[in-house]
């Protein structure tokens, strides 16, 4: 009587709290052969995981199906594509519209989103910036005795991903390995922010306010334009103590074989003791990293 009652209150359109798909079709799949539902005991666990492998299955196939496409891809293609009827294939797409791993170009036509390339970007960063920047990265620290981060970009922050430092380090490690920071806060964030073009800053700007977190802190659009110029012009970045009170950093881009900036190696010490002569090397040790990745620099 139960399972009855159950059956005539659920709404068709409720959901899954697990796939997303529709609580009725859950039951439907997870019927046995004479219709009814497994609610309990391991047959019960069985059924439930099979079900959401099989969502995980229908997104792999879209996403794949999206990936052949050079172009936006229509929802009836992408359910002959992948054998899904359109309602379920539409169900999942919003899923993944939402996650950002698809983007609706128009209603009813999809592209791969850009969630996988920001995802793909930090892979490919953490599996081979930091193996050919380690070394390197030891060798700066013993010649200056201050930490030396690896950082990389993960949308609208820097994440550091690496770091050389010892009991000879002259200044107490705030941020550790995986912590994260406003790109506009930090010397790293402005090597990043000065590669993307004007139309990619001012949505930064829009969505970050350009929030401070000290008194030193660029708050202020003009004036962050103004600073992108000089790392541009010079080549390198600072901040002046716009992250943290007491700390200043000098940081250098690395690129890869494509040229593409990847990540950033930063020199970070007391307000104090900030030396100019630490660029150079500072410099010539990110270009070593980067001809390790392929990158050419008179290509």
């Amino acid at each position: 009587m139960a399972r009855m009652e159950e059956r005539k209150t659920a709404s068709p359109s409720s959901m899954s709290p697990v796939s997303g798909v529709p609580a009725a079709a859950v039951r439907r799949r997870a019927a046995g052969p004479a219709g009814k539902v497994a609610t309990g005991g391991k047959a019960g666990r069985a059924e439930n995981g099979k079900t959401a492998v099989q969502v995980l299955e229908r997104m792999v196939s879209l996403l794949d199906g999206l990936a052949q496409q050079p172009d936006p891809v229509s929802l009836k293609e992408l359910s002959g594509r992948t054998g899904l009827h359109p309602s379920t294939a539409h169900r999942i797409l919003n899923d993944l519209v939402w996650a950002r791993f698809v983007d609706r170009v128009e209603p009813g036509t999809y592209q791969l989103g850009m969630r996988l390339l920001e995802l793909g970007n930090l892979v490919k960063a953490r599996l081979n910036v930091r193996d050919a920047a380690m070394g390197p990265m030891r060798e700066l620290h013993r010649i200056t005795a201050q930490p030396v981060n690896l950082s990389i970009r993960q949308a609208d922050e820097i994440v550091y991903i690496e770091r050389a430092v010892s009991e000879r380090s002259g200044m107490q490690v705030v941020r550790a390995v995986g912590g994260r920071a406003p790109l506009h806060l930090t010397s790293v964030g402005k090597l990043f922010l000065a590669a993307d073009s004007s139309r990619v800053i001012q949505g930064y700007v829009a969505r970050t306010g350009l929030a401070g977190h000290t008194r030193n802190s660029i708050t202020d659009p003009a004036l962050l334009e103004r600073e992108l110029a000089l790392v541009r012009a010079r080549g390198y970045a600072r901040d002046n103590e716009e992250l943290e009170l007491g700390v200043r950093c000098i940081a250098a881009g690395i690129r890869d074989d494509s040229g593409q900036l990847v990540a950033g190696l930063s020199i970070s010490a007391p307000a104090d003791f900030v030396q100019d002569g630490w660029i150079e090397l500072l410099c010539k040790t990110a270009n070593q990293i980067s001809v390790a990745l392929g990158w050419e620099a008179n290509g």
